[in-house]
């Protein structure tokens, strides 16, 4: 658990992240989440209706202003929050779809 507010160079490395890696972008941004793993949740691979492969990750900003940073960040990254945004719901619970890339 991160017990430190984001640094404007993390925060733009989220932005900058490659779109063949969001699986690494969610163990990093798991590494700098207050509030640690309890509220930043990458699940194992399971599939969709349709058959595709995705990890779900859940992220719970508890309120905290660093943990909203880190999530206006993933938004800023337009690859991450086209292929991976699933929902976001009042109270800061934000659900993203980490597809397997083949």
């Amino acid at each position: 658990m991160s017990q430190d507010y984001p640094t404007d160079q993390n925060l733009k490395r989220i932005e900058e992240w490659d779109y063949n890696d969001f699986e690494n972008l969610a163990k990093f941004v798991q590494s700098i989440w207050y509030y640690g793993e309890a509220y930043a949740r990458l699940e194992d691979w399971k599939k969709d209706e349709i058959g595709r492969e995705y990890r779900l990750f859940q992220l719970i900003t508890g309120g905290w202003s660093g943990n909203e940073d880190i999530v206006c960040a993933l938004n800023n990254n337009q690859m991450f929050d086209m292929l991976c945004w699933h929902t976001s719901s009042r109270g800061g619970l934000h659900i993203y779809h980490i597809k397997k890339i083949t």
